[in-house]
C-alpha cells in the first residue's frame, strides 16, 4: 500500500512544475495570430449576384436573389437595405478600424416592383453613391442611410 502511494506522490511533484507551464502555455495562446485581420460583417454582394436583379423586377425574386435584407424602410416608397462592412484589427486587444462599409439600397414603387439599386459608400466622411459617384443630397430617405453607417462605425458622416 506504500508503494501506491509514494509512486502518486511521485507523480503529484512531477506534475507541478506542468501547472505553471500549463497556466503560461494558455496565456499566450490568446496572442495567436488567428483572430487577427480582416474582419467581415453583413452579405458583400459580388457583381453577378447584382446582376440576376433586374430593373422591374418584383419584389419577391429580389428577395429570392438577394436574401432578407438587413433592415427596411417606407420613408419617401419601399426600400430595402443590405449592409455590410469590413474591419481590421492587427491586434484583438486593440479597437477594429473600419475599412470600407456598403449599404445597398433596393428601391421599390408603389407596385413593389424594382426601380433602382443604389450602392453607397463611404469615402472621405461623405456617402457616396458608389453607382453614380455622387454625393448623396440631404432627405428623409438618406438621413436614413446617414444613421445606419453612424451606428455601424459610430463615426460622423457628412450628408452635403
Amino acid at each position: 500500500m506504500k508503494s501506491i502511494a509514494n509512486a502518486f506522490l511521485g507523480r503529484s511533484r512531477a506534475l507541478k512544475g506542468f501547472g505553471p507551464a500549463l497556466l503560461a502555455l494558455s496565456v499566450l495562446s490568446g496572442c495567436s495570430t488567428l483572430d487577427q485581420g480582416t474582419i467581415t460583417r453583413g452579405y458583400v454582394f459580388d457583381d453577378q449576384t447584382l446582376s440576376q436583379v433586374k430593373i422591374g423586377a418584383p419584389a419577391e425574386q429580389v428577395l429570392a436573389v438577394l436574401g432578407t435584407p438587413t433592415t427596411t424602410s417606407t420613408v419617401g416608397g419601399d426600400a430595402w437595405y443590405y449592409i455590410s462592412q469590413r474591419v481590421e484589427q492587427p491586434i484583438p486587444a486593440m479597437p477594429a478600424k473600419v475599412t470600407n462599409q456598403r449599404v445597398y439600397a433596393v428601391y421599390f414603387d408603389k407596385n413593389k416592383r424594382l426601380t433602382r439599386i443604389a450602392n453607397y459608400g463611404m469615402e472621405d466622411g461623405r456617402v457616396i453613391d458608389m453607382t453614380s459617384r455622387q454625393t448623396v443630397a440631404g432627405g428623409g430617405e438618406n438621413r436614413l442611410i446617414q444613421g445606419m453607417l453612424k451606428q455601424i462605425s459610430g463615426l460622423q458622416y457628412k450628408m452635403f
